[in-house]
This record gives C-alpha cells, structure tokens and sequence, in this order.
C-alpha cells in the first residue's frame, strides 16, 4: 500500500520520532518506535510531571525538545498556547492567542480541546472566540441559549512570537468546540463542521491567508479531524461528520466521493488500512463501517465492504495494527475484528469509562481510561492485556509518543512517562 506522508512528518531518526499533530506523525496513533514504556504509576518511571494551570482537553504534541499544549484560563477569559522543555518539563513560554468570553460547552468539553499542529517551523492552533449575542441552540432537544462565536487560527514560531492570526467563520455549537489543525504542503486545513454554514477550509501555512473554501451542506456539528492518504492515484482527504463520510482533494477542496450517515454527529477520525476507510461513530445512532475508497459521487449503496452497531465508539478514534481494527466504546468495552472481514475476534471490558484515542508503538496498543488508567493489549485473535498502569488522574486527552516517552495530559498534569534521552 502507498500511504502519504508529509516531509514535514520527518522523523528524528530510525527508532525515535516527532509527535506532530493530533494521533501522532499519519494522524492515526500509530508510532514507529519500537522502545516504548510499558510499566509506570504517578510516581514510578516518570521523567517529569508539570502542573498546567487552566483545564483543556488538548492532547500533548512534541518536537525535537519541545511540547506544546493548550489550555484554557476561564476565569480569565484566556485560551493559552504552552510551550515546554522536553527535557525537564519547564515552561519555556506561554502565550495569550485569544482572549475571550467562555462559549458554550458540553459537560465533557473543554474550552482547549484543539490538539495544535507544528512543522518544525511554526505552531498552528485553533480556539473559538464568543462574540455576539446568545442564541437558540440549534439542532438539540430542548431549547437552550448558547454563545455564538468565531473560530480563531493562529500560527506562531519555535520563540513563542505570533507569526499570524485569520478568523476563518463562524461557528455555533451546543457541545462547544473542537478542530485541530491539519498541515498539507503549504496549507492548514481547518474543519468547521457546526450547527450553521458549515466548511472545510485552507489557509497558506505562511500567511494565514485563505487558499480555499468548501461547503458542508448538512450543517450538523462533528469534531473530526480528517487524515490524507495517497489512494488509488488521487491524494484523498478523508472525514466523517456532518451526516456523512466523505474524501476531498486538500489541494482544492473538491469532493471525490460521499456515503450518507449513517448517523448524525461524529468526534472519532477515520483509519486506513491500505484497502478500507475506517469510522466509528457517532449520535444518534452508533455504526462502524468499512468503506472502500475508490469511488466517485455518492457511493452509499456500492462500497461499504461491511458494517456493525455493536461496540462503536462515540468519542474514541479506532486503530489499525497489522491485520486487526481494534475499538473501544465510551463505556469501556473494547473490540478487536479482522479488518479485512469485519468477524469480531472478542469484545472485553476494559476499566472504566474512555474518552481518549488509543495509540499503538510495537505492535501494542495503550487504552488509556477516563480515569488515568492505561491497559496495554497485545492485539490478536485472542484478548491479551499485558500491562495496567494507573495515573490515578482523571484523563481526557490522548496520549503522544516521541524519543521513546510517553506524554499524558491529566487534568492537573502534563506527564512525561520514561527516561529523558
């Protein structure tokens, strides 16, 4: 199979990796490293622990020496982009990006849930600013007034200095807001599903300046960052949400080809195998389904290779390791299938409630809970845990993996698991 990877995805060397962006250097979870921690407490194999004032949802990015992270300061009106030494856990400068009345947000949301994206050059974050009169929630059960508002990209270098600043268009959502950044050749593509005048759109890495925009007919909130992948001789920007699956061109914004639903809203991104696209989601109704990504137009009727209600996953991204799919529903109750044919090999319970992505490095996949513990499965036929490690903190971000670290953000702390290198 031919995936695409960015040059700007270089990796540090042959074992030990950058951690770019949202599940890691494809977007997917998966890690090349083969050194990875597998046993650890709040107190044992941990190399630093550093407390992040605000609460934020963001997952930890990390580059050479440094990690950046976001967070929210509510009481202050503040969304703040953080930089850290990799190395002792030191804030080496955090930065103001948009000041703001707090937007409406779901009980499970944060005001910092955007995992920011870098190219070794600069940083490139996402936050809603509220502005405007309350509104009617729309597309909920009861009426409610929530807070309109703008979403805000900004881009900054490695020093911490503001390189740019766009508002790219509205956004208005009762669950508030979620959109991480994707880099693509000189673009940042921004996706700004919501509950209004939907989009997709592209801005130059270099200026901030819009380069294209593509609407989302359906208007329905998703918090779904996309992947690309290089598929059957087009390069294929592939998304659920929005009351569809869909793949694009990230070079213009046109539409290769849609599957209606199955469902409403979805959070979880796709995976790719090679051969099919991967979802799972969402509200209402939970589906996974295998798609094949060869089509053009509307291929709802022609290629979903197979599909399930069982087990799907609202919040949490699926994975791909080898020959197997493996899923865990909110609740807690993890999958693994062959990806292939789509038989569930088991469906075992894992501890607590999850909300985080899982990821894998060494043919190994890190399940972390809501409440800070990370069961370690060896995927296969058979259900096969072969560590627990428990941070004895509440989590809702996933993990990153970079120079053989592991990094969790905890609702208190940002933890940086292994031995410095």
């Amino acid at each position: 199979m031919r995936i695409f990877i960015p040059l700007y995805f270089a990796v540090v060397t042959l074992s030990a990796e950058n951690w770019p962006g949202w599940r890691g250097p494809n977007g997917d979870g998966i890690s090349n490293e083969k050194i990875v921690p597998k046993k650890w407490s709040n107190t044992k194999n941990i190399a630093w622990k550093k407390p992040i004032q605000g609460k934020g949802h963001s997952s930890p990015i990390v580059w050479g020496d440094r990690v950046f992270v976001t967070t929210s300061l509510t009481d202050q009106n503040e969304r703040r982009l953080l930089c850290l030494d990799r190395l002792t856990g030191k804030i080496l400068w955090n930065n103001l990006v948009v000041k703001s009345l707090p937007e409406s947000i779901h009980r499970l949301n944060s005001r910092a849930s955007g995992t920011p994206a870098t190219d070794g050059r600069q940083i490139y974050v996402t936050f809603m600013r509220a502005e405007g009169k309350k509104v009617i929630a729309p597309n909920v059960g009861s009426d409610r007034m929530i807070t309109p508002g703008k979403i805000i990209v900004a881009a900054y270098n490695f020093n911490g200095k503001l390189k740019w600043k766009s508002n790219v268009g509205d956004f208005v959502s009762a669950h508030g807001f979620n959109s991480c950044p994707l880099l693509f050749e000189d673009l940042v593509i921004i996706n700004g599903d919501h509950d209004g005048d939907a989009y997709l759109v592209a801005l130059d890495r270099n200026t901030g300046k819009e380069r294209w925009r593509t609407i989302r007919e359906n208007k329905t909130r998703s918090y779904v960052t996309p992947i690309i992948r290089e598929i059957k001789g087009r390069t294929q920007m592939l998304l659920s949400g929005s009351l569809s699956v869909a793949s694009y061109d990230p070079r213009t914004g046109s539409r290769h080809w849609i599957v209606d639903g199955p469902t409403e809203q979805f959070v979880a991104s796709v995976v790719y195998n090679g051969e099919y696209v991967f979802v799972t989601g969402g509200y209402p109704e939970r589906h996974i389904l295998a798609i094949k990504p060869d089509g053009t137009g509307n291929v709802t009727d022609t290629h979903i290779a197979w599909r399930t209600t069982r087990g799907a996953a609202y919040v949490p991204s699926p994975i791909i390791v080898g020959r197997y799919l493996l899923v865990v529903a909110d609740s807690g109750v993890a999958s693994c299938f062959e990806a292939m044919s789509g038989e569930r090999l088991w469906q075992e319970r894992l501890p607590g409630g999850h909300s985080p992505s899982p990821v894998s490095a060494n043919g190994l996949v890190y399940f972390i809970s809501d409440s800070g513990i990370t069961s370690i499965v060896r995927p296969g036929k058979t259900f096969n845990v072969v560590g627990e490690n428990d941070l004895k903190e509440r989590v809702s971000a996933s993990a990153a993996i970079s120079q053989g670290q592991i990094f969790i953000r905890s609702h208190q702390h940002l933890y940086c698991i292994g031995k410095v290198k």
